[in-house]
């Protein structure tokens, strides 16, 4: 499985370990695996369909989640086929391109959920705290430039990561202990000077997942007291409602974000096993999640969606949006 490296050589394939200490339960850990990637496809690819195809719910709110949707749709896509057919048909080889190619697209892709998540706070506290001036500040215009933005700020960073560790030596072994090419489990296989890689990957942590968490909170305070200062009771429930929804998407992304950091700064005290199911998950889980607690909380896409499932035809001037600046 490993072969021992000879002279200065760097090794151009690796393998995934997957689940070292569970290998001959490979086919049943399967199932669960393919469940989770099942509900993550058809969720997430029910949320697009049903705001794509519903004029009425093309407001900037569900334009946010249309594109959350995609992100998670997306994510699952870069690894999960293979991690599949690793635990069915053990295909577990991959070559340092292909490597860094998986590495590059997780990262951002995991990104862009962030600077959503973010978008949606500074929506919620436009909405909110000043609606009247919602247009002026949310609109395809604001969109186009922060995506430009954000897009700049995260493909520079990851760039940075990923060029890093191309031009690393991995002469210690070629078994990466994971489902897929993550940044630290690939640089941890390097013989070399590794400290720019740890500080660059500490880096892109702060300004992005860090500084968007910063960001969503600072808008949150601003909302809460906002909804304090609210002297009706039923404008409270209104503005509780509307966030909540999003408030548990922020906690299930960032706990497990957390999760999966912690595990890598602990993971010698942590069995293998459980340390690359906490990254899996981090990264699989929320694909399943939130297209659940979006058709379940918001009422207007839980509409569309009842009767797409009962075969009915939807009249949009029947459905009532709940307007973004309630």
């Amino acid at each position: 499985m490993q072969e021992k490296p000879v002279g200065n050589h760097s090794y151009t394939d690796f393998i995934f370990a997957g689940f070292p200490g569970f290998s001959e339960y490979k086919p049943y850990l399967f199932i669960p695996f393919f469940f989770m990637f099942l509900v993550a496809v058809v969720g997430n690819a029910v949320i697009i369909f049903v705001i794509k195809t519903q004029p009425n719910l093309h407001s900037p709110m569900y334009l946010l989640i249309f594109a959350i949707a995609i992100v998670d749709l997306s994510l699952p896509m870069t690894f999960v086929p293979n991690m599949l057919l690793n635990l069915v048909l053990n295909l577990n080889g991959i070559s340092l391109g292909g490597c860094l190619a998986q590495m590059f697209s997780v990262h951002l892709i995991c990104s862009f959920e962030s600077t959503i998540l973010l978008v949606m706070a500074w929506d919620r506290y436009v909405a909110i705290c000043n609606p009247l001036r919602y247009n002026d500040y949310i609109n395809s215009s604001t969109f186009y430039k922060l995506s430009v933005a954000f897009l700049i700020r995260s493909g520079l960073l990851i760039s940075l990561i990923v060029i890093l560790a191309s031009t690393l030596s991995f002469c210690f072994s070629n078994v990466i202990e994971h489902f897929y090419c993550e940044h630290m489990a690939l640089v941890g296989l390097a013989c070399g000077e590794t400290t720019k890689n740890s500080i660059m990957g500490l880096v892109a942590i702060f300004f992005m997942p860090g500084v968007d968490l910063l960001c969503i909170c600072y808008s949150y305070i601003n909302i809460f007291f906002a909804v304090l200062k609210s002297a009706s009771g039923k404008a409270r429930q209104k503005a509780v409602h509307t966030c909540g929804t999003h408030l548990i998407v922020i906690f299930v992304t960032y706990l497990l974000s957390m999760c999966s950091y912690l595990a890598y700064r602990i993971r010698n005290s942590m069995a293998p096993d459980t340390h690359i199911l906490i990254s899996v998950l981090y990264l699989l889980f929320p694909c399943c999640f939130n297209p659940i607690i979006y058709g379940v909380r918001t009422k207007e896409i839980r509409e569309h969606i009842l009767k797409m499932v009962k075969g009915k035809k939807i009249d949009p001037e029947n459905i009532k949006v709940v307007s973004i600046t309630r």
